[in-house]
């Protein structure tokens, strides 16, 4: 009598996290790692060059926080992790309709706001994996806005006020150049501000800031 086969489980995915909060780290780590995920977290690391240094680096499929303190471009991460095979799943607390639609159009896989739940990404994880990433009706509304946004209506004052503050000036250093005050500096990048979130584009931090100046070409990249 033949012996009866035992099914063989398909492959857990090989799956890397990427979060600057160890908190967020852990918590994934151990949701995202259980048997029943049909995935293997084989890296939690909180920087990028943490990531690519890890030996078991490339992986199927990186979660990659949107907004890692580190100055480096989100499409330039893109560029080395497609390079490398891996597809990527971005997530992000600022789920604003620009950086929603810089990450798509970089390359990302999917992008999942840390709103969602952990079985919402771990089915994304899969999709993505598979080719068949689809965004939330939440993201898709996000690109619809964003595509269907008009540019605001920025003073030349203000613009050049982001751009060189952008740049990584000061406001001391911005005033000097623009032969003004700080206080004037400060409004012109507070209404400049104030403008874009109108349309839906979160600009509130500088590090938000410099990716929307490198995405509209303002400046390049370091």
């Amino acid at each position: 009598m033949p012996i009866p086969q035992t099914p063989r489980r398909p492959p857990r995915l090989r799956v890397a996290l990427v979060d600057d909060h160890r908190l967020v780290l852990d918590g994934l780590e151990a949701r995202l790692g259980a048997p029943r995920t049909g995935l293997q977290v084989v890296a939690a690391v909180s920087s990028w060059g943490a990531l690519v240094s890890h030996p078991e680096f490339p992986v199927d499929v990186v979660i990659l926080d949107l907004n890692l303190e580190d100055n480096i471009p989100v499409s330039t991460k893109l560029r080395v992790l497609t390079a490398a095979g891996s597809k990527t799943v971005v997530i992000s607390r600022h789920a604003d309709s620009g950086s929603i639609y810089g990450a798509i159009q970089a390359g990302a896989a999917a992008f999942v706001g840390k709103t969602e739940s952990a079985d919402a990404l771990i089915a994304t994880v899969h999709a993505a994996a598979d080719g068949r990433a689809e965004p939330s009706d939440a993201v898709r509304k996000a690109l619809d806005d964003f595509e269907s946004s008009v540019e605001p209506n920025l003073g030349k004052q203000e613009q050049r006020a982001l751009v060189l503050y952008a740049s990584g000036r000061s406001i001391k250093e911005v005033a000097s150049d623009m032969s003004t005050t700080e206080e004037t500096i400060k409004s012109y990048i507070k209404r400049g501000r104030r403008k874009y979130r109108a349309i839906g584009v979160d600009l509130g931090t500088k590090v938000l800031l410099r990716r929307h100046a490198i995405r509209e070409g303002w400046i390049t990249p370091e």
